[in-house]
């Protein structure tokens, strides 16, 4: 419904429905975020507003649609364990949509089930996705080309 593309993130509501605070990547270890929270509690300010930082990505709206398409495809695939095609579409839905957590942790619980079965391996997380983040802007600087057959090196 929101589009988050990441984790874990804050919405507040008050008695009647309306939303008062909105936030994409809600950290409660973030005194910005806390004292959103508190202001609201307290009745200071009756909605929270955060600037939406600009993160350098560079996708298109097509793209971006094409993402979520090739992520919804993943999902069913995975749905009926059909785990090559799952990660073949989830791999390309994330070369198009970079910054979508969502998909890329969808990625890994597929490619990596023991990371997230008692206990999420948070530092391995943060390390996981440093070595993906290297391996994909690689691919870019090379000329990636992704489209609705896939994602692809050109001579490749």
């Amino acid at each position: 419904m929101f589009q988050f593309k990441k984790i874990p993130n804050g919405i507040f509501m008050d008695e009647e429905g309306t939303i008062r605070l909105l936030k994409e990547g809600f950290d409660v270890a973030d005194p910005a975020d806390v004292k959103a929270v508190e202001q609201l509690i307290s009745g200071e300010v009756e909605t929270v507003t955060f600037d939406k930082s600009h993160n350098g990505s560079q996708e298109t709206g097509l793209e971006l649609q094409l993402a979520q398409t090739k992520y919804k495809l993943g999902m069913e695939y995975a749905r009926q364990k059909r785990d090559t095609e799952a990660l073949k579409e989830l791999d390309d839905a994330i070369l198009l949509d970079p910054d979508n957590f969502t998909i890329r942790k969808q990625r890994w619980q597929i490619r990596f089930p023991e990371k997230f079965v008692s206990e999420i391996d948070f530092d391995w997380q943060q390390e996981q996705l440093q070595k993906e983040k290297k391996q994909e802007d690689l691919h870019r600087s090379q000329g990636l080309v992704c489209g609705p057959d896939g994602c692809f090196l050109p001579g490749s």
